[in-house]
């Protein structure tokens, strides 16, 4: 028997074979990685509701509301996906970011996100002083500052006064790579962690485990894998398309997609 995946005819032992792979894939799957954080996340403010009372050291914070990937756009039409948008029982916004690469957290990112949910939630007609308290909380693999402090907050002072400006936009950075026996230490090592059963919040465990163990889970995660994969060729095709060195056939061969698509793409991309 023959399946088309992705583009690719697989017979039943390639089929097979890709399967493990994307098993072998899975195990080395963390928090600390994107898709993998959005698939346990989805749906489940429980999750985003722990790791914030743990950074805001409010055990009695209550999440209302949350959203993964969630896409915001400005005036001109420049947008940011938030990996998570988290409103609490107060009205206060969260803006929680993954990152493993230090770039992807620079302090212009920062600023730009606060300014995007300042415009995403301020209606017309709406006084300035309406505007609700904001959170950009950027969770990174390294330590960005580099002072091996397990948090920094940001916040805007009055350089002559030193005193807080109080215009309740926050930035905070948590060090991933912080290991100690404190609760923000204890959650860091739970997002670099890729076996649930190592894992110290079992509600974060428990989530992992469903992904990694459980049959539908799985079967879940594979197919998130699968189109995470098939988006990877399909950028790499829509690159080479635009380079105009390789056809359409070569391209299809290089990249391990049906030459059909590669025509698709050649298409949207005139």
């Amino acid at each position: 028997m023959t399946i088309i995946l992705g583009g690719v005819y697989l017979t039943n032992e390639k089929l097979k074979q890709k399967h493990k792979e994307d098993l072998e894939r899975l195990k080395a799957f963390r928090l600390m990685d994107d898709d993998f954080m959005t698939a346990c996340f989805d749906g489940h403010p429980e999750c985003v509701q722990l790791i914030l009372r743990i950074i805001m050291e409010k055990p009695d914070l209550i999440v209302t509301d949350m959203k993964v990937q969630y896409y915001i756009k400005n005036l001109q039409k420049r947008s940011v996906r938030l990996d998570i948008f988290a409103t609490d029982s107060k009205g206060k916004k969260y803006n929680i970011e993954i990152q493993r690469e230090d770039k992807g957290a620079g302090a212009k990112r920062a600023r730009f996100n606060s300014s995007l949910i300042d415009s995403k939630i301020m209606e017309t007609g709406t006084d300035f002083d309406d505007l609700p308290e904001t959170f950009v909380i950027f969770i990174t693999e390294n330590d960005v500052m580099g002072v091996n402090q397990p948090i920094y907050h940001v916040e805007r002072v009055v350089k002559e006064t030193g005193t807080a400006f109080g215009d309740e936009a926050h930035i905070i950075y948590v060090n991933g790579a912080y290991r100690d026996d404190s609760p923000l230490g204890l959650l860091m090592h739970d997002f670099a962690c890729t076996n649930p059963n190592d894992m110290h919040y079992k509600i974060l465990a428990d989530k992992t485990r469903y992904f990694k163990e459980d049959e539908r889970g799985v079967v879940a995660m594979c197919r998130i894998v699968e189109d995470l994969i098939d988006s990877e060729k399909k950028e790499i095709a829509l690159r080479l398309l635009s380079q105009n060195i390789l056809s359409r056939e070569q391209i299809a061969e290089s990249v391990g997609l049906d030459v059909e698509i590669v025509n698709i793409l050649a298409e949207s991309q005139n």
